[in-house]
């Protein structure tokens, strides 16, 4: 049972839930993969969710996991005591992560359980889950009586007290009298913290309107965190049997390494799409607030952009399949996976929506689904220069993730980055630059397939599996697609694949990689397992699949990006550069090793003088006052990554905030358009962006964003300085 309200990884989001004044944090920590639910609708054969449970259906499903995992991982670990005490906690820590919910005495109902996990799992029984979704179940009760009791009534800030916000730093609450209190202190905050953002913006020159006194903001406010967590218990109250069992389950697979995990069929599904970059559908993007299900997009050359009603800004208000409307579904108040489960069908079905339009007016439209290709989350290209020098055009890819269709083979990121790279080539660009942050990895046949557009032939990877001889992945192709200058651009959020091609090209001596100070460092190789191959049972399938680790991999040189990452040649600052926010943060990753390395060779393209590259960034990058507040707000997020104390006294804290406030000021529109940043389409690209108003404004705004991006800039530079450097030693 899901609990918090989000949670990035093992840093509890928790704490900032509803504007908490970790200034600049929530859009910081938002980057990193996070993937809509089911924002684009889909077919999937479970319109309610998924298959009906049974007490058969889920002791069968934990003994085939149980079962898979002891056979097929690439670390199998003992089902004992200390694995059931490792579940125990991971699933505590999951579903009450900030000691908000349950109290010492729900803990003592569970404790007996604590080694007992092992033989529940090889059994198939449930006692301690049962009984935990119970104590869980009345304290959602319980917790929305109080906090609708706190609110009620008018709160006293007077007090010198404080919030502790994180749950690792708190015992659980001795009796309900204590977790009230907590409760207590949590809406003390979330009130406090609005209005005085409130009493602020009165301050501000700028403000219009009638000021309003501390009372009647405390009074406005304390409606609307009502109405916010109101909202939140609602979506809680609704996770069903086997939402809730995901979550156990995952704590037994999250044992055996944190990228092991359970996928029920939707959820399995939706990493389909995303993996794909393509779905069945009708290319809408949805969003809800808890009641009412709007389109905040229509996705270009979709179906419902083809059909022309549906518009963004439309409320759906009921659903049918087919062209009856009688026959039409309510779906007002139902979660987005609910009405996503409604919409979604097969290519060439049809679904008819009735709609709330933004004039009040309601409309009838019946969409045909089709195939829908998801652009944004394709290879793109643009054209680069400096201002001084605009006669050196260079090329710059950008790759969201290593994408794949692995049933179809239609969509292939390595051969949407072949087809980019030809189309720079006809552009005449002196160089490539490969942007790679933030991408969190993807096909490894296609990181391969990729590595070798760059090189002759040769290793690209050393992938080990459980019990068998080394693998070494090649690029068999002796064709060089291109064999410019070339940079791969990295962050802390570039794993996996992104770390394989960055390493690669590293190894080789082929690519400069330029980024923060390491990547993620994921060093491992997961694959998908239809568990109803497991089962015997047909009656309790589908069970589901589970993505499990199953191999290691390793760079030619036989060294890990497993918790290591890669170093760039050319480190530049990151707001992530003092933070460690990579595998090694995650509880029970696989550890760092080596192996022997390979024989490679590349006689395509050699740095000339990386020694001088980076003198010349360094330089640049000391006398840049953009990066030197980047430098600076990379410190001060450190320091503040830890501080989770909050004063909720009016005059305190209003003090505390101010001192948050003025210290983000300092950062604060740091990026600006850099004049002498020239970004251009590519000309082959031009139709396609200008067939569509919604594409043109996507491009803009990507284009506006490039036109402030500081590490792109310095690295077009440092390009720019490997071509000059070539040029002096006579090459190309």
């Amino acid at each position: 049972m899901q609990l918090r309200p989000r949670h990035f990884g093992s840093f509890d989001l928790d704490k900032f839930f509803n504007d908490m004044k970790f200034k600049t944090s929530l859009a910081l920590f938002s980057i990193v993969g996070i993937v809509g639910i089911a924002l684009l609708v889909k077919y999937n054969p479970f319109d309610n969710g998924g298959p009906q449970s049974s007490p058969e259906r889920d002791a069968a499903l934990i003994r085939t996991i149980s079962q898979v995992l002891s056979r097929g991982h690439f670390q199998p670990k003992e089902i004992d005591d200390t694995f059931s005490k490792s579940v125990y906690n991971l699933y505590l820590k999951e579903v009450d992560g900030s000691k908000r919910f349950l109290t010492q005495a729900d803990i003592d109902q569970l404790k007996p359980f604590e080694l007992l996990l092992d033989d529940q799992t090889r059994a198939g029984t449930f006692q301690f889950f049962d009984i935990s979704v119970k104590s869980l179940d009345a304290s959602l009760v319980k917790t929305q009586n109080w906090y609708r009791d706190i609110l009620a009534k008018p709160l006293d800030f007077s007090k010198n007290d404080e919030l502790q916000a994180d749950g690792e730093k708190m015992k659980w609450a001795k009796d309900d009298s204590e977790l009230r209190n907590r409760w207590e202190r949590w809406m003390k905050y979330e009130v406090l913290s609005r209005v005085t953002d409130e009493l602020e913006k009165q301050e501000k020159p700028e403000f219009k309107g009638d000021k309003k006194d501390f009372a009647t903001l405390e009074k406005e406010q304390r409606a609307k965190v009502l109405d916010v967590y109101d909202k939140w218990f609602k979506r809680l109250q609704k996770l069903d049997h086997n939402r809730r069992l995901e979550i156990y389950l995952n704590s037994i697979t999250n044992y055996f390494d944190p990228h092991t995990g359970y996928y029920s069929p939707r959820e399995k599904e939706n990493f389909d799409i995303q993996m794909s970059g393509k779905l069945e559908g009708i290319g809408a993007r949805l969003q809800s607030d808890g009641e009412k299900t709007t389109v905040s997009e229509i996705v270009p050359g979709g179906p419902a952009w083809k059909q022309g009603m549906l518009q963004a800004k439309d409320v759906i208000l009921k659903v049918a399949q087919g062209e009856t409307e009688a026959e039409s579904v309510d779906i007002m108040g139902w979660d987005i996976d609910d009405v996503v489960s409604k919409v979604r069908g097969p290519k060439d079905s049809k679904v008819t929506l009735t709609v709330q339009k933004p004039d009040g007016s309601e409309k009838v439209i019946t969409i045909t689904r089709d195939v829908v290709i998801m652009e944004e989350g394709l290879a793109k290209s643009l054209i680069l220069n400096e201002g001084s020098v605009p006669s050196e055009r260079i090329g710059y890819i950008f790759l969201p993730k290593f994408y794949a269709d692995f049933e179809s083979g239609r969509t292939s990121c390595a051969q949407d980055v072949a087809a980019e790279v030809e189309k720079l080539k006809k552009e005449n660009v002196k160089g490539i630059i490969l942007d790679l942050r933030n991408n969190g990895g993807g096909s490894l046949r296609d990181v391969v397939t990729m590595s070798g557009l760059f090189i002759e032939d040769g290793p690209i990877v050393q992938v080990k599996s459980r019990g068998r001889a080394t693998e070494i992945m090649r690029d068999n192709d002796t064709r060089v697609q291109y064999t410019g200058p070339l940079v791969v651009m990295v962050n802390g959020f570039s794993a996996s694949a992104s770390e394989i091609l960055a390493a690669a090209m590293q190894d080789y001596g082929r690519a400069i990689i330029v980024g923060a100070s390491t990547t993620y460092g994921k060093g491992t190789v997961q694959r998908f397992f239809d568990l109803d191959n497991a089962a015997a049972d047909n009656s309790v399938k589908p069970l589901g699949e589970m993505k499990m680790t199953i191999q290691k991999f390793y760079r030619i040189t036989g060294k890990t990006t497993q918790l290591d990452g890669v170093t760039p040649d050319i480190v530049l600052p990151d707001f992530y550069n003092f933070l460690e926010n990579g595998e090694n943060e995650n509880d029970y990753p696989l550890a760092s090793t080596t192996i022997e390395p390979v024989q490679f060779n590349q006689n395509i393209y050699r740095i000339a003088d990386m020694n001088q590259l980076k003198a010349n960034s360094q330089a640049r990058v000391k006398n840049d006052p953009t990066f030197q507040k980047v430098n600076e707000n990379a410190q001060r997020l450190r320091k503040r990554k830890d501080e989770s104390t909050f004063p909720l006294q009016a005059e305190k804290f209003r003090a505390w905030n101010k001192k948050q406030d003025e210290e983000a000021a300092r950062y604060e529109n740091m990026f600006q358009p850099i004049e002498s940043f020239k970004i251009d389409n590519l000309a082959s690209d031009l139709s396609q962006i200008q067939s569509d108003t919604s594409r043109i404004a996507r491009n803009d705004s990507w284009i506006k964003e490039r036109q402030k991006d500081v590490q792109l800039y310095e690295t077009l530079r440092i390009m720019l300085d490997m071509i000059r450097i070539d040029g002096m030693a006579g090459k190309n």
